[in-house]
C-alpha cells in the first residue's frame, strides 16, 4: 500500500496547499505564460489603436485558455483534495466546491 500521508495532509490542514505533480505544474504554469504573452500583446494592440474587433476577438481567445486552465485545475482538484477531504468525513468541501464552480461559470 502507498503510503499518501504528505499528500493527504496538505489538503487537510488549516492552510491548505495542493499537491500536483511536477508535470501538471509545468503544464499550468506554461498556459499561464502564454496567456501573460496573450495579454501583454492586448495591451499592445490598445497601444496601437487597432480595430476593436480585432482586439475582441484576441480577448475572447484569452478567456478561453483561461477556461481551459480552470477546467484543468478543477479536473485535478476534484480527483485529489476533494476526493480525500469527502473520505476524510468532511463533506463541507461539497459547498466549497459548489461556491467556487459557480464563480467559475459566471
Amino acid at each position: 500500500m502507498e503510503d499518501h500521508t504528505h499528500e493527504h495532509e496538505s489538503c487537510s490542514t488549516g492552510e491548505r496547499k495542493s499537491h500536483h505533480s511536477e508535470k501538471t505544474k509545468k503544464n499550468l504554469v506554461s498556459r499561464l505564460n502564454r496567456i501573460e504573452g496573450q495579454v501583454r500583446g492586448l495591451k499592445g494592440l490598445i497601444e496601437k489603436d487597432t480595430y476593436c474587433d480585432d482586439v475582441l476577438h484576441q480577448i475572447s481567445s484569452v478567456q478561453s485558455a483561461l477556461n481551459g486552465v480552470g477546467k484543468l485545475l478543477l479536473e485535478h482538484h476534484m480527483k485529489s483534495c476533494v476526493v480525500e477531504r469527502i473520505q476524510d468525513g468532511e463533506n463541507e468541501v461539497l459547498d466549497e466546491l459548489l461556491i467556487t464552480i459557480n464563480k467559475l461559470i459566471k
